[in-house]
C-alpha cells in the first residue's frame, strides 16, 4: 500500500530528471557578492512594503530578477556566466530575500513584530505585559519600543544573541545536515525526486538556448552565448501584468497614504471578509476571497493534485464547522465575529487540538514508513552484494568522494557536537541554569533533532515530503515544571535539517562544490543582517507597525499575538501568586484529549483509506495542509491551477508550460515588487521633505 503511495504516477514524472556532472565547480565570485549587494538594496525594501501591505512576497521573483539581470549584463559585456556561477548567484538573492510571510525582509521584521508583541492587547490582556526578558525585547516603555527606535542600545543583548544563534546554526546545516546527506544519497541512494524540480529551475537561465535542454555536459562546460529567449519574452508578460495589477494593489494605496489621513485601497487587503455576511448559513465559519491575482498565478505552479487536495480539506473544514458550532463544540464563536476572532474561537475549541492528533498520526506513518523503507534498503544492498560480489565493507560507503568539496564525516559529527553543545549552554544560561531545563536541552540538541532530521532527510529522499512531530516542545517544557515564559523565548537546539540534505542533493545535480555555499552564506548573512536592520528600522519609524496603512500585518500580527498569548500564559505565574497547576492554564484549557485522539485517528485513517484508494500522494498531503486552514487565498489557488491543467497544459503541453509557469510567476512578482520599490522611494523623498520630526 506504502509502496503504491511512492509509486505515484505524479511523483514519478518528477524523479531523475537530471544525473549529476561529471566535473563540479566554485560558482562563487565578485559576481556574487555584487549580487547580493544589488539584491539586498534594490529588491529587499519592496518585498517588506509588498509583504507588510498585502501579505504577499516577491523573494522568489526578487532572486530572479537579479540573476536575468546579471546574466543579461554579462552577455552584453560578451562574457559568459557558468551554469555554476548562475545557481550560486541565484542562492546568494535568494538568502537576500529570505523572511516568512508575516515578517519579510530578512531577521529584524520578527525584532519589530517583538515590539508590537509586548504593546498588543493580547499580551495586555493575558497579563504577561513586564513578563518578557530584556534578551529577547526591550521592556514596554523602553524608547527603543514606544519611540519606534531600532537603533537603540536596548536592542543590543537581542541583537548579539541573534548573530550567536545563527553561528551556530550556521555550523549545524554544513555539519549535520551534510552528514545525511552523505547518508541519505551517497550510502543509500534515495532518489530525492523534488531535488530535480529545484535544480531545473535554478538552470533555467543555464541554458545555452531554448533549443539545448540541461545535461550533464553543460553543467559541466562554461555556458555559452545565448540568444534572444523565449523565456525573457515569458519574463516580460509576467512583468507587465504585474506593473499593471501592482499600481491598483499597492501603487494607489501608497501614494494616497503619502497625502491622506488614510490610504485609499481600490482592491480591499488583505482580502474582502465576508465571515459576518455567510454566518447565517455558515456559522462559526471564517469566510472571504483574497482579490490577489499573485494567488492565481502561484496556482499555475503548484502541483495541481495538491492544491486539489487543499480544495477539498477547505470544503471539509467549512461544511464540519457549523456541525461543529450545532453540537456544542465550537462554543466560543458568537455571531458578528470577523475572520481573525473567529479562526481564533474555532482555533481554541477544535482545530488546534485535532491538528496536534493529525500531526503525531502522519508523523507516525512516516517514521513506520522510513524504518520499513530503511530495512528493505539495507536487505537490498545485503542480497546485492551477495550476488555481484561486492565488498561491502563500511569504509568504503563512508569514502569521501572526490571533486564536490567533501570532507570527512567524522568532521561532520563533530562539528555538529560542538554547535549544539554552545546552543545547549546558551539557552541553559538564558533560563537561569535549571538542571531539570537541562536534560530537556540536552535530550532535543543530542536526540530529537538529528532522529528528526534523519526521518525527514529519508522522507524528502524517497516521496519529497517532510514532516515535524507537533508540540513536542511545548509538552517537554510543560513536563518539566518550568515557570516563566522565557522558555517559550529562548534559542533552543531544535532544528530540522532534513531540508538541509536536499539542498546539497540540488547542488550536487547542478554540479556545484559545496563550498561555493559555505562562502555565499558567510559573505551574505552579514550583509542580510545589516540591510534588514537599516530598513525595518525606518519602515517603523515612519510608521506605527501594525497600521492601517499595513492591512495585512494588522491582519497577520494580531492573530500570531493572541496564539503567542495564549501559549506563553501556560507557564506564566503572576507576581505575589501562588504556581498554579499547569492543567488551569488556558492553553492546557484549549486542548482536548478526546478532540486530538479524533484528529489522529481521523487522519490515519484517511491517510490509509486515501492512499488504498488510489489517491495521489499530493492529493492526500494537500489536504493535511488544509484542514482548518483560511479558504480567503486558496479558493484562487485551485482557480489557477484549473486553468494550468485543463487550458494551458492542453495549449502548450504539460512539459513545456511546467517551464513557462515559473518564469511568468517570477515576472509577475517582479512587476508588483517595482511598484512596492517605487512606493519606497516615494516615502524616501517624503521623508526627506517633512525633515526628520516627521
Amino acid at each position: 500500500m506504502a509502496n503504491d503511495a511512492l509509486a505515484d504516477r505524479e511523483l514519478r514524472e518528477y524523479r531523475d530528471l537530471m544525473k549529476p556532472p561529471s566535473q563540479f565547480r566554485d560558482g562563487f565570485g565578485w559576481t556574487t557578492i555584487v549580487g547580493i549587494i544589488f539584491c539586498g538594496v534594490v529588491m529587499m525594501p519592496g518585498s517588506i512594503y509588498l509583504g507588510l501591505m498585502t501579505g504577499g512576497g516577491m523573494g522568489s521573483a526578487a532572486t530572479w530578477v537579479t540573476l536575468i539581470l546579471f546574466n543579461e549584463i554579462a552577455r552584453r559585456s560578451l562574457r559568459t556566466m557558468s551554469a555554476q556561477e548562475l545557481v550560486v548567484l541565484l542562492r546568494a538573492a535568494g538568502l537576500i530575500m529570505a523572511g516568512s510571510a508575516l515578517f519579510p525582509g530578512g531577521p529584524f521584521g520578527g525584532f519589530v513584530y517583538r515590539a508590537y508583541l509586548v504593546t498588543s492587547d493580547a499580551v495586555r490582556d493575558a497579563g504577561l505585559k513586564d513578563a518578557f526578558p530584556s534578551w529577547f525585547v526591550p521592556a514596554a516603555d523602553s524608547p527603543a519600543v514606544a519611540a519606534r527606535e531600532l537603533f537603540h542600545i536596548d536592542w543590543m543583548v537581542p541583537i548579539v544573541l541573534l548573530v550567536a544563534c545563527w553561528l551556530c546554526g550556521f555550523v549545524a546545516r554544513f555539519t549535520l545536515g551534510y552528514f545525511f546527506f552523505r547518508v541519505t544519497s551517497d550510502m543509500e541512494k534515495l532518489p530525492y525526486p523534488m531535488a530535480p524540480v529545484q535544480a531545473q529551475g535554478t538552470m533555467a537561465l543555464a541554458e545555452s538556448d531554448q533549443k539545448q535542454p540541461i545535461t550533464s555536459a553543460s553543467l559541466a562546460a562554461p555556458r555559452a552565448s545565448a540568444g534572444g529567449s523565449t523565456r525573457w519574452k515569458q519574463f516580460s508578460l509576467g512583468a507587465t501584468i504585474g506593473l499593471i495589477f501592482g499600481a491598483f494593489q499597492v501603487g494607489v494605496p501608497a501614494v494616497t497614504g503619502l497625502f491622506l489621513d488614510k490610504p485609499v485601497f481600490l482592491l480591499p487587503q488583505p482580502f474582502v471578509d465576508l465571515t459576518r455576511l455567510v454566518e447565517g448559513v455558515l456559522p462559526a465559519t471564517p469566510f472571504g476571497i483574497a482579490l490577489d491575482l499573485g494567488v492565481i498565478m502561484l496556482g499555475l505552479v503548484l502541483p495541481f493534485w495538491a492544491v486539489v487536495g487543499t480544495f477539498a480539506a477547505i470544503v471539509l473544514t467549512m461544511a464540519l464547522n457549523p456541525i461543529l458550532h450545532a453540537s456544542g463544540v465550537l462554543s466560543s464563536w458568537q455571531p458578528g465575529m470577523d475572520t481573525i476572532n473567529a479562526t481564533f474561537a474555532n482555533e481554541v475549541d477544535f482545530w488546534m487540538s485535532f491538528n496536534i492528533g493529525a500531526g503525531f498520526a502522519i508523523a507516525a506513518i512516516s517514521v513506520w514508513g522510513t524504518a520499513r523503507d530503511l530495512r528493505a534498503k539495507l536487505r537490498e544492498i545485503r542480497e546485492r552484494r551477495s550476488v555481484d560480489g561486492e565488498p561491502g565493507g563500511l569504509a568504503e560507503m563512508l569514502a569521501t568522494p572526490p571533486g564536490r568539496g567533501d570532507y570527512p564525516l567524522w568532521m561532520a559529527l563533530a562539528g555538529y557536537g560542538v554547535s549544539a553543545a554552545v546552543m545547549v549552554l546558551l539557552s541553559w544560561s538564558l533560563l537561569g541554569f535549571d538542571p531539570v531545563i537541562l536534560v530537556f536541552l540536552i535530550v532535543f540538541a543530542f536526540v530529537y533533532s538529528p532522529l528528526i532530521s534523519y526521518v525527514n532527510a529519508r522522507l524528502l529522499g524517497i516521496s519529497g515530503q517532510s514532516v515535524d512531530i507537533p508540540f513536542v516542545r511545548e509538552s517537554a517544557f510543560m513536563l518539566s515544571g518550568s515557570r516563566g515564559i522565557g522558555v517559550w523565548l529562548a534559542p533552543v537546539p531544535m532544528e530540522n535539517l532534513g531540508g538541509q540534505a536536499q539542498a546539497f542533493r540540488v547542488n550536487e545535480l547542478t554540479g556545484v562544490r559545496m563550498w561555493s555555499m559555505v562562502k555565499t552564506e558567510l559573505i551574505g548573512v552579514p550583509i542580510l543582517f545589516v540591510l534588514s536592520m537599516v530598513f525595518w528600522a525606518f519602515i517603523w519609524k515612519a510608521n506605527a507597525l501594525p497600521s492601517p496603512a499595513f492591512p495585512a500585518a494588522e491582519v497577520g500580527w494580531s492573530l500570531q499575538a493572541k496564539r503567542d498569548a495564549l501559549l506563553y500564559s501556560s507557564t506564566f505565574v503572576p507576581p505575589g501568586q501562588e504556581q498554579a497547576p499547569i492543567l488551569d492554564s488556558q492553553f492546557m484549557r484549549a486542548i482536548h484529549p478526546r478532540i486530538v485522539a479524533t484528529g489522529f485517528v481521523g487522519a490515519t485513517v484517511g491517510f490509509v483509506g486515501l492512499t488504498a484508494a488510489g489517491a495521489p500522494v499530493l492529493f492526500v498531503y494537500g489536504m493535511i495542509r488544509g484542514l482548518g486552514q483560511l479558504p480567503h487565498y486558496l479558493l484562487l489557488e485551485l482557480v489557477g491551477a484549473l486553468v494550468a491543467r485543463f487550458y494551458f497544459e492542453r495549449r502548450f503541453g504539460r512539459d513545456v508550460f511546467r517551464t513557462m509557469a515559473p518564469t511568468l510567476l517570477a515576472g509577475y512578482f517582479t512587476g508588483v515588487g517595482l511598484i512596492s520599490m517605487a512606493t519606497i522611494a516615494l516615502m524616501l523623498i517624503q521623508q526627506a521633505v517633512a525633515g526628520p520630526g516627521l
